[in-house]
């Protein structure tokens, strides 16, 4: 694999990581914000390796997914947390909603997340080590 793609792939096992210590801590506002990054970069390291060109700038899931090629083969439910990452990401950015969004995020969402996010993670690492291997 190439050396910046597993940067990126590393990058993000941390951020998964970072998400289980959140928890931990009863941050779970941040639970949801450190899936976010993880999944945005494992999809940055696939988007490097399909397109070859520095991913953009963004946050925006759906949109390095589709710019990679890797959004079609996405399930409905993968399409969806894609969507729940980013809308809480975007609100989480912005305080007006953080009492908002705190109330709806406990422990047991909490979990559920990060239990999704390793899930698409793991796949998406997958792909990228079958592509990765075909090259």
């Amino acid at each position: 694999m190439d050396e910046k793609v597993n940067d990126w792939v590393k990058i993000s096992e941390y951020a998964l990581e970072t998400a289980q210590v959140m928890l931990r801590t009863e941050k779970y506002l941040y639970v949801g914000f450190m899936c976010h990054q993880a999944i945005e970069r494992v999809l940055k390291g696939y988007y490097l390796l399909a397109i070859n060109t520095t991913p953009p700038r963004t946050g925006n899931l759906r949109l390095l997914a589709q710019e990679s090629g890797l959004h079609s083969r996405f399930s409905e439910e993968q399409i969806s947390f894609l969507l729940v990452l980013e809308t809480l990401s975007e609100e989480i950015r912005h305080p007006e909603f953080k009492d908002e969004i705190s109330g709806l995020i406990d422990r047991k969402r909490s979990k559920e997340m990060i239990s999704s996010a390793r899930e698409l993670h793991a796949w998406i690492r997958d792909t990228i080590e079958i592509k990765a291997n075909s090259s």
